[in-house]
């Protein structure tokens, strides 16, 4: 197979990786990326957009990544936080009245990054187009109660967590996420990554493939909070995540589409002390409060023991993620992921459109990882 792009030669163990992903792993378009000191060492792509194999996978195509699309709402919310726009450790009603709703006063915007704020789903069952009207989708959440003891715990807010977090991003700055993320994020460092697709690049997006096997969270009992957050979703990669609808809505927590070039273009600055490609997104002490522990323990969604910061998850014994200890991670469905380690001042991603049902760490994107690694 041809793989096509730069991959430094340290690094050869990468190429190697990629495509034994292609050739033992299912593998049927892909990229990786990752920078090394805010530079570039890999940036590769191979493989086909759908699963005809008739559309070479392009080095500007991009592609849904799913919850891969939740870091960029984190590195907004730093950013506030770092010039003093936002506390994080404040209640979400200073910014956002209305969420006092239904007992939730003490819910602190800390608890939306940490996925603790116990509103991991709607009140009801939701279609699709009520997920593009964000009104309707913020103001269902305000007047929900929240499920468990808030702060407690994590509990996955696996599509919730984007109109949190993007409803107080909109209060403080008077944008809509995806036109903060475009203005202060995308456009500044020429990531060519979006949450609102405009049509002109609707020709650029691949095919998601969906995977073979059911996912195990959607075989849970239907009264579980995992059950209630799943079951309320009507999401799939071909008949929903493929219509215009899907593409140009803001649904931050899943809808971003991008590559693995621009997931790392957009997260560098996290792993390089705020800086990246010339430009300054936050401070270093802005970065590092992504670093503080929030929840800890068995998620009530995932049912996995993931370790939360102000957004990302933590580098833990169950999960890893990397050799070093101050390592923020996360991933998308079917199998995306993108990885910030801040003591290598490291950031690399993997973005693909054949769907796995790993809940986190799919053995594509982290053999990736443990190749790059090999060669620092």
């Amino acid at each position: 197979m041809e793989i096509h792009g730069h991959c430094d030669d340290r690094f050869s163990g990468v190429l190697k990786a990629f495509e034994n992903n292609f050739e033992n792993n299912g593998d049927v378009g892909a990229c990786f990326a990752a920078t090394l000191e805010g530079e570039y060492v890999v940036d590769i792509w191979a493989g086909h957009q759908d699963k005809e194999r008739t559309r070479p996978w392009e080095e500007d195509t991009i592609i849904n990544v799913y919850s891969t699309t939740k870091t960029m709402t984190f590195i907004a919310a730093l950013m506030l936080a770092d010039r003093g726009q936002l506390d994080l450790d404040a209640p979400v009603a200073n910014y956002w009245p209305e969420f006092s709703a239904a007992g939730k006063e003490g819910v602190l915007v800390k608890h939306f990054l940490s996925h603790s704020a116990g509103l991991p789903g709607f009140s009801r069952p939701f279609a699709n187009e009520e997920l593009y009207d964000w009104d309707f989708a913020c103001s269902d959440l305000a007047s929900q109660k929240s499920w468990w003891a808030t702060g407690t715990q994590s509990g996955y807010h696996a599509i919730t967590q984007g109109y949190l977090i993007g409803e107080v991003v909109k209060r403080i700055t008077g944008k809509s996420f995806g036109t903060f993320f475009r203005e202060e994020i995308a456009e500044k460092i020429d990531a060519d990554f979006h949450i609102g697709v405009d049509p002109k690049h609707f020709n650029r997006i691949a095919d998601l493939v969906p995977a073979i096997t059911t996912a195990p969270l959607l075989e849970m009992d239907p009264d579980s909070i995992p059950g209630r957050v799943f079951g309320g979703l009507d999401i799939d990669p071909e008949n929903s995540t493929g219509t215009a609808g899907w593409r140009q809505a803001e649904i931050p927590a899943a809808n971003g589409h991008g590559n693995a070039r621009s997931v790392v273009r957009a997260q560098t600055a996290m792993a390089n002390n705020g800086k990246a490609f010339g430009v300054e997104l936050l401070s270093r002490d802005g970065c590092l409060r992504a670093l503080e522990p929030q929840t800890d323990g068995a998620d009530l969604v995932l049912g996995l023991p993931v370790s939360f910061g102000m957004g990302y998850a933590l580098r833990n014994d169950a999960i890893p993620m990397g050799p070093n200890q101050n390592t923020l991670w996360w991933g998308g469905a079917g199998g995306s992921t993108i990885v910030v380690d801040m003591d290598a001042h490291l950031c690399f991603s993997y973005v693909m459109n054949q769907m796995d049902n790993h809940i986190v760490g799919d053995p594509r994107g982290t053999s990736l990882g443990f190749a790059l690694y090999e060669g620092l």
